[in-house]
């Protein structure tokens, strides 16, 4: 049988990465300027689907993946390490 999600059954591993490093930023960071970054940097997302990765309801594409990265200012495996707790 193929698995296309984490082993906590969520569809994405990054979400809970992304929601850590954007809550740890200097300036505060919540998900509709999350959004708002995404967009400038060419990435057609809003708040809601900040809020889906966030809680692992929503897959995260590898370009998206890129693009989280880059406005977070963290690389891409950052945001691939589950084994950081929040």
């Amino acid at each position: 049988m193929y698995r296309n999600r984490a082993s906590d059954g969520k569809n994405n591993i990054c979400g809970k990465r992304i929601k850590e490093i954007r809550l740890h930023l200097p300036e505060k960071t919540s998900q509709r300027e999350l959004a708002r970054m995404m967009q400038l940097a060419d990435i057609d997302i809003d708040k809601n689907a900040i809020q889906r990765i966030e809680n692992g309801d929503r897959f995260v594409t590898d370009i998206e993946l890129r693009v989280f990265a880059q406005v977070l200012k963290v690389s891409y495996e950052d945001l691939l390490d589950d084994s950081v707790e929040n």
